[in-house]
């Protein structure tokens, strides 16, 4: 423990960059050693000079993505699913570019196979390395080292808050000594103990070991704000302001964009905003409805269709209008579930439905009336995952009832989505009903992620062989 002690007074997050761009390229080289000996049995392809300039390409396009956009940070509080979600993304980028230049260069020596080896140990070497060097410091922040010392200033619900985030496992590297205020927020819980007033700050830094100051006090105290910085400043301590959005907005998923030097504040983020990731989700929504479209369809679909006409007159199709991606409507389609009625634009279906037939009961319950939207998907009218589009004539009732109803429409509706895979499916009977489901479609556009749609996709084929109880 000794050593530890030693080492918790180099600041090394200074040179943290540095270390985590040589780590890496060490792992990015390791793979293609271990990857031509995989595939080859030797290393002697390793020195053909197309292989040696795919190499240097390799190592050069990483050292780029890790220095884009700092992805070499390092975030205390840091889950290791986003640290998976930001390498998996860095991963695709990196075979892209390289399959661009082995192509380009005409480079046809090149095992496809190799490569494939190459992805795959390296991608399983960084996230051992993430994994193992998280746990380390994890482990000398359990004993007591490398922590950051901060006090927050505004004994209030937002100083709380950051807090509790900060201080909630000691393995994240924070230390709190505690609140200065000059009065406490009467309705506020404050757990914690209150150090001293606004007069008392400088002579608490003077006197201990503080890294960090959390401001969170209303614009109003802007002298006092002013005051604090000039403290900070001249006592090295780290200052960082807690912006009080939620006078504006509950959301807790606001982005701050910078247009010039002016900050502007968002309401929500929102990920298929950004052209690669809409253009992601595009790509995967054409090829899985294409393979779904071609290998399922041409056997699935004459049986079920027999079915249908055999069972009651009508067609074996069901159109209805619904509303779209911007509150634009489509028409959607499903096979027929129902015996023709004219309530079918209007009434939802309900438990025991007399409209229901015996076969629709059963493509209902499995969801293998939504088969056809895979069409709807491949015409870009919606996704594979998605807030469920709903009838016209719904869409114009709850959006009168439900203040952020129309935010749903701000994505591509889905076959399947959040909401549906977290039990909000089929009749909504209470006002409440539809509102959880707008909560959980809101969510899913503030937090949109390609492996979001894959666990979601993974969630609705178990529900499916599960049954649900809402599938009616």
């Amino acid at each position: 423990m000794k050593i530890l002690q030693e080492l918790s007074q180099f600041r090394f997050s200074r040179y943290f960059k540095l270390l985590f761009v040589v780590w890496d390229v060490v792992l990015l080289n390791v793979s293609i050693v271990f990857s031509a000996f995989v595939r080859f049995g030797s290393l002697d392809k390793l020195f053909l000079k197309e292989v040696e300039t795919i190499s240097l390409l390799a190592n050069l396009i990483w050292i780029g993505l890790l220095l884009y956009k700092d992805s070499y940070r390092i975030i205390r509080i840091e889950p290791i699913e986003s640290i998976l979600k930001r390498t998996i993304k860095k991963m695709l980028i990196h075979a892209a570019l390289t399959a661009v230049f082995v192509v380009f260069l005409k480079y046809s020596d090149i095992s496809r196979l190799r490569l494939l080896y190459f992805y795959l140990f390296f991608f399983g070497l960084l996230m051992i390395s993430r994994y193992l060097s998280m746990k380390l410091l994890k482990f000398i922040r359990t004993k007591g080292y490398n922590f950051r010392n901060f006090i927050v200033v505004g004994a209030n619900d937002t100083g709380e808050r950051i807090r509790k985030v900060l201080a909630r496992d000691l393995t994240y590297g924070y230390r709190f000594l505690g609140f200065f205020d000059d009065k406490v927020d009467p309705f506020a819980f404050i757990s914690s103990r209150i150090l001293g007033n606004f007069d008392s700050i400088e002579e608490y830094i003077v006197k201990e070991q503080v890294d960090e100051m959390y401001v969170a006090l209303h614009i109003d105290n802007i002298t006092v704000i002013n005051k604090l910085i000039q403290i900070c400043e001249h006592h090295m301590v780290r200052i960082k302001f807690i912006p009080d959005f939620q006078l504006y907005t509950k959301s807790s998923k606001v982005e701050i964009s910078f247009y010039e030097n002016t900050p502007i504040l968002m309401f929500r983020r929102e990920p298929l905003e950004s052209t690669v990731n809409r253009l992601l989700k595009k790509t995967f929504d054409i090829f899985f409805s294409l393979f779904v479209i071609i290998f399922i369809f041409p056997w699935l679909f004459p049986l079920l269709m027999l079915i249908i006409k055999i069972e009651s007159p009508g067609p074996v199709f069901f159109r209805q209008e619904r509303s779209g991606r911007d509150n634009r409507s489509f028409k959607c389609l499903k096979f027929r579930s129902m015996r023709l009625n004219n309530a079918s634009d209007k009434k939802q279906a309900r438990k025991g439905d007399s409209r229901v037939t015996r076969f629709g009961a059963i493509m209902r319950k499995t969801s293998i009336d939504e088969l056809p939207q895979f069409f709807n998907v491949f015409f870009g009218d919606m996704s594979v995952v998605g807030p469920r589009p709903h009838m016209v004539n719904h869409t114009k009732e709850y959006s009168e009832l439900i203040n952020n109803y129309l935010v749903r429409q701000y994505a591509k509706p889905g076959i399947t989505g959040w909401a549906q895979v977290n039990g909000y499916r089929g009749e909504t009977k209470e006002l409440i009903d539809m509102e959880n489901r707008v909560e959980y479609d809101i969510w899913y556009i503030e937090n949109w992620s390609l492996l979001l749609d894959i666990k979601i996709i993974f969630k609705t084929v178990i529900n499916v062989f599960k049954g649900e109880e809402n599938a009616y």
